[in-house]
This record gives structure tokens, C-alpha cells and sequence, in this order.
């Protein structure tokens, strides 16, 4: 439509009318989705804005027939994403597709449609960084083979990539009862002064001269990757660090639940890092959650 041409003025005329009743009707009369075909490949169609991505999952009988949709996805991109370059963009909305779709796609033959020929280049960059990393670790896990496809032909993509965010329109309140002023208030994580130095070369205010070296020193282990710091540890594995209102639901999946074993501090300060989780005092929690926990005494003392 000339509509979506630069620099044309808007008139919406009895043909864009017709049109859009049209479309309307196609859109709210069957068939619409329709169920997967197992013995068939998949199309994924995949699209990002400046502001959201967009794809489209579909399946074809045959080449010379038009594609069955099974279904539809988008979402806008947080601030940090929407900074990406517009290669990574695209990419960003291929791995937000397979995550999608993942029950569908997962050991089946995928074909994905992009309109950005660049991404085949970045996914063979050798210097890759952390995040480009786990994406591709995350697109071998598929049997996937992309094309190029310009946007003219991957409208319906496109189009979802620029569907405008819906938010809830909410009354302005003019007093809050004081439990939820106080439920706002969060710790904050170990890590907090490290992440915004890595983030933005900023030290706390009023830090001395040694802790700000310390910082310093520091954080050429870490890495921030939207909406997690990441750690470099000793064995050269990178590992996500967790704030510490987590640190008690990890040491208990870990440690008490059936794939736990209720094993020693050691081994269960191991199967932490094992997960691919940081934080500086992993051993010496482990030791004080092991040593309170009720079942392992029961144990113990049973043994005496």
C-alpha cells in the first residue's frame, strides 16, 4: 500500500476501506491457525523494529502452495535491546522466536526467514561476545537453515515487529497505605557496586581510594549482559551472579531436592557452580545450610 511509502500523504480512501474490512473479515473467520503437520518442515518468519519483534510460525504442503499458520508472536524490546545494533536486532528476534516456539521446533527442520543477509556473517564472528555466544549455542541446538527474505515479502512479521505496546490505563492515587510503600523497599544485591561501574565506569559516591581499586580490579571478571552480571571464574567458565534474595532457594534446590541428595557442603557448593551460578561465598553458605539442615542431622544423628 502506498500508505507505508516515505513522505506520501495519508488518505485513506474507499479502497483502503475495502481493504481493511477485508482484512477484518479474513481475521475473525475460520481458518484462521490451524494444527501442526509433524511429517512437514517449519517456516519461521521473523522480523524486529526499532521497538519490538516480531514472527510468524508457519508450515506448507507443498512450494507452489501458500503457508498454513499455526501461530503468531511478538513483544517490544527493553531499553538495553533497543540500543542493539539493527543486525543483533534481527538476530534477537530469531532466538525470541525459538525460544517461542520451542516445543514445536525442537528436532524438527526449520527454515527462518530474515531480511537482514548480515546475520549468516555475525553468527561466524570468532571474537564473539558472551551474549552472541549463548544465542548461537542456543540456535545449535535447532536443525534450522536461514534465508533471506526482503520485508516487502515478510509483511506479516513486519508488521508485528511495529504492533503499538497496549498499557493499562491506571487511576492516579493520591495515597498509599504504608505496606506497600514499604514493600517497594528492596536489598540490594552484592554485586550492585560492580555491576554499575561495568555498566557505566561510575564508582559509588564517597568510596575510599581502595575500595574503588578494588572495584576496579575486580570487574575485568565480570560482564553485563541485560538483565544479568555474568562472572569469568577461575575454571574460565561464565557464570551469572545471583543477588543474595536468591542465594537460600538455590542452596535448597541444590541441596534438598530430590536431585540434590542431601550431599556435603562441597558437593553442593558444586552443583551450584555445576548450574552455571556465582556468588563469592558459595562454600561458607553451603557449609551453614547443610550444617541446619534438619534431615541430613537426622541422618547424622541416626548413624551415632
Amino acid at each position: 500500500s502506498t500508505l507505508l511509502q516515505k513522505d506520501v500523504e495519508f488518505n485513506f480512501d474507499q479502497p483502503c476501506i475495502e481493504a481493511f474490512q477485508e482484512l477484518k473479515r479474513r481475521l475473525t473467520s475460520a481458518p484462521i491457525l490451524q494444527a501442526p503437520n509433524w511429517d512437514l518442515p517449519f517456516e519461521l518468519m521473523c522480523d524486529a523494529s526499532n521497538s519490538a519483534l516480531g514472527a510468524v510460525l508457519s508450515q506448507r504442503v507443498r512450494v507452489d502452495q501458500p503457508t498454513h499458520v499455526i501461530a503468531y508472536a511478538s513483544r517490544t524490546m527493553d531499553p538495553a535491546q533497543q540500543n542493539y545494533t539493527t543486525t543483533k536486532k534481527e538476530l534477537l528476534a530469531i532466538v525470541f522466536a525459538l525460544d517461542k516456539f520451542h516445543s514445536y521446533l525442537l528436532g524438527s527442520k526449520i527454515v527462518v526467514f530474515s531480511d537482514h543477509a548480515a546475520l549468516r556473517y555475525l553468527l561466524k564472528k570468532p571474537d564473539a561476545k558472551p551474549r552472541l555466544i549463548r544465542w548461537m549455542l542456543l540456535l545449535q541446538e535447532f536443525n534450522l537453515e536461514i534465508r533471506d527474505k526482503k520485508g516487502a515479502e515478510n509483511s506479516v512479521a513486519d508488521h508485528l515487529s511495529r504492533i503499538e505496546g497496549g498499557s493499562e490505563q491506571l487511576p492516579i492515587r493520591d495515597e498509599f497505605p504504608d505496606e506497600q510503600l514499604l514493600h517497594i523497599k528492596t536489598a540490594t544485591p552484592w554485586f550492585a557496586d560492580i555491576c554499575n561501574f561495568v555498566a557505566t565506569s561510575q564508582f559509588p559516591p564517597e568510596a575510599s581510594r581502595t575500595y574503588k581499586e578494588k572495584i576496579r580490579s575486580d570487574a575485568k571478571y565480570y560482564v553485563w549482559d541485560d538483565p544479568y552480571l555474568w562472572r569469568l571464574c577461575s575454571d574460565k567458565i561464565i557464570r551469572r551472579c545471583i543477588p543474595n534474595t536468591e542465594i537460600n532457594s538455590v542452596l535448597q534446590f541444590c541441596h534438598s531436592t530430590p536431585g540434590g541428595g542431601h550431599y556435603g557442603s562441597s558437593r553442593t557448593a558444586r552443583k551450584v557452580l555445576d548450574c552455571g551460578l556465582y556468588w563469592p561465598s558459595i562454600f561458607k553458605d553451603a557449609h551453614q545450610f547443610v550444617s541446619t539442615c534438619t534431615k541430613c542431622q537426622k541422618a547424622r544423628m541416626a548413624l551415632n
